[in-house]
């Protein structure tokens, strides 16, 4: 399959090619997009033959749930059964925005955009070639991220060809991404609600809307309700190691120099010039400390750049788990699988 590219404007899209990729959503057919957060692989969330080829085509377990994308608040009316003044409130704060909620499914939306599940993760994207290709497509669109599963998410059109060139048979090509993380996933079908994936919308901003949120725990899970709960996500080819220190980083970075291992090091500005200021074979600066949207916003380039070094294995800086870097240190922890050295 040739895989064809539709550039359009991401802040002005043209809507003669927007209505040529929604062509393909409506006639069962897979579409990569922008939004705010990543690249979305999308598909018309009420064929279900067309969500199987999102899994297919990502080689994504179907256990996996799939967030459902609309265009309008009312929409959310044809997929969810029940909103709440809850939903309502969030919806007012953080739509369009990168925050995804889970309620009660409609029971004629198919099953597997939520693998099997009763309940349904849907928002409102924040990018204007995301909305206009839902309008255009006048049906709500499931879509994970525009990558193969369990590789970093793709932030650019250049990293969904990537992983899904002659894979898919469009990707709408709108710029890169504002945000460069997935969507906050708050269930709202327990109380209190729990987040269930951290992202650009902290704890504490959601507790200003609607009271106390817990933070997911992992031996709650059963079956996972929102993606990147269950399996490796995130991770580039070479193994990620998180380590507490900068001090650990420098004597491990010369050990395994010395040992001829070719080693990327993934660290902050503040890190890098207190401890690596001459250093510069495969470092990457993530970004400063003190400004966690731009580490987020660069985490997943910066995982893809190693891959295209080649290197070995890649030893990455750890941050506080709290606000914003929450959302970091979840994607930092899956793409290393936990490990850690000390």
């Amino acid at each position: 399959m040739e895989t064809r590219i539709f550039k359009v404007n991401p802040e002005n899209p043209e809507q003669t090619i927007i209505n040529e990729a929604a062509e393909y959503i409506k006639k069962g057919e897979l579409v990569a997009f922008p939004t705010e957060t990543v690249y979305g692989l999308g598909a018309d969330a009420f064929n279900p033959a067309a969500v199987l080829k999102i899994f297919a085509a990502k080689g994504r377990p179907q256990d996996n749930p799939l967030i459902v994308h609309i265009a309008r608040h009312e929409d959310i009316y044809r997929v969810a059964a029940r909103v709440d003044v809850r939903a309502q409130k969030l919806m007012e704060k953080f739509w369009p925005g990168p925050l995804t909620i889970v309620l009660p499914r409609r029971e004629d939306l198919p099953a597997v955009v939520s693998a099997g599940l009763p309940t349904v993760a849907v928002r409102l994207p924040d990018h204007p070639v995301a909305v206009m290709l839902i309008e255009a497509a006048q049906t709500p669109i499931a879509a994970p991220s525009a990558n193969r599963s369990g590789r970093p998410s793709p932030t650019s059109y250049e990293h969904v060809l990537d992983d899904l060139s002659g894979i898919i048979p469009v990707v709408l090509a709108g710029g890169n991404c504002r945000v460069g993380v997935e969507s906050t996933v708050l269930d709202l079908t327990v109380t209190p609600p729990v987040v269930l994936r951290p992202g650009g919308i902290t704890p504490e901003m959601l507790e200003e809307v609607i009271g106390e949120v817990r933070y997911f725990n992992a031996k709650d899970l059963d079956a996972p309700k929102a993606p990147g709960m269950k399996y490796p996500h995130y991770a580039p080819r070479a193994p990620v190691y998180l380590v507490k220190t900068p001090e650990e980083i420098l004597k491990r970075a010369r050990e395994l120099g010395a040992a001829g291992k070719n080693v990327g090091l993934l660290i902050s500005k503040e890190t890098k010039e207190q401890f690596f200021p001459n250093y510069s074979q495969n470092l990457l600066v993530l970004g400063s400390r003190n400004n966690p949207s731009e580490l987020l916003h660069n985490l997943y380039e910066k995982l893809r750049e190693f891959d295209r070094r080649d290197v070995e294995l890649i030893l990455a800086e750890v941050y506080p788990e709290e606000g914003l870097y929450l959302a970091l240190m979840n994607r930092l922890k899956k793409a290393a699988a936990g490990r850690y050295l000390s």
